[in-house]
């Protein structure tokens, strides 16, 4: 079972590497980027532009803008964080610990994996827009789609939850992956990567998940708090 979870690790790392290479900002006078690299990154602009137009022909983009602000919160990194703080201390559940910390954990990786790949590809957003929460200025890969493939990777596999509830998750992801491009804030290679980083992310948690009684002793030591009654199977 390991040696499968490692080798589909391995697929997913070429295939964020061969995106970061494809995703480098060709737009850097420092940089000289392949002309087939740059027929990439052209179609990806044409493609994404071209996707665009038609839905927002289609359909009334103004009176979606609500409901794409309302799922650009929905999976916000510090919303997310800051939320699973909060209940750790409110619900104060020991039979959550487990699920709480390592959600926190993988979450907390997503970021800084995000982060770096931003800061080291570059690569600027299709339009800004200073308004909408939470902007920066770079767009490769997406964030949203990665931390949204990272949870429902997280509840599908590692914290399973009923099947309703894992289904309204995947649709919430696909929600997403489109509400990023039709927003402008992302080009369809930027989400699309950050699928893969993010099923990527939750197989390396698959490795490090940490188990209950040590979940527990980590929410001890940061609330400072003795946990009693909880029993754990070791």
């Amino acid at each position: 079972m390991k040696f499968g979870v490692r080798k589909e690790i391995r697929h997913a790392c070429t295939a964020i590497i061969l995106l970061i290479t494809i995703a480098v900002d060709y737009t850097s006078e420092k940089r000289e980027i392949p002309p087939m690299l740059r027929t990439i990154l052209n179609l990806d602009k044409l493609l994404t532009q071209s996707f665009v137009k038609y839905v927002e022909y289609i359909m009334p983009m103004k009176r979606l803008k609500v409901h794409h602000t309302a799922l650009e919160v929905s999976c916000h990194g510090i919303v997310w964080l800051a939320s699973l703080l909060a209940l750790i201390w409110i619900l104060n559940n020991a039979r959550l610990f487990q699920m709480q910390v390592n959600l926190i954990i993988a979450l907390t990786l997503d970021i800084i994996i995000i982060g770096v790949l931003k800061a080291f590809t570059r690569r600027r957003r299709p339009a800004e827009d200073l308004r909408t929460f939470g902007p920066d200025k770079y767009s490769f890969p997406s964030g949203h789609v990665s931390r949204a493939m990272l949870i429902f990777y997280f509840f599908k596999y590692l914290w399973p939850i009923s099947d309703i509830y894992v289904t309204l998750l995947l649709l919430w992801v696909a929600t997403l992956f489109f509400s990023r491009v039709l927003m402008r804030k992302h080009y369809l290679l930027d989400v699309t990567a950050g699928l893969f980083i993010g099923y990527a992310e939750g197989l390396f948690m698959s490795l490090i998940y940490l188990d209950a009684k040590t979940c527990a002793s980590f929410v001890s030591w940061i609330t400072d708090e003795k946990m009693e009654g909880a029993e754990y199977d070791v």
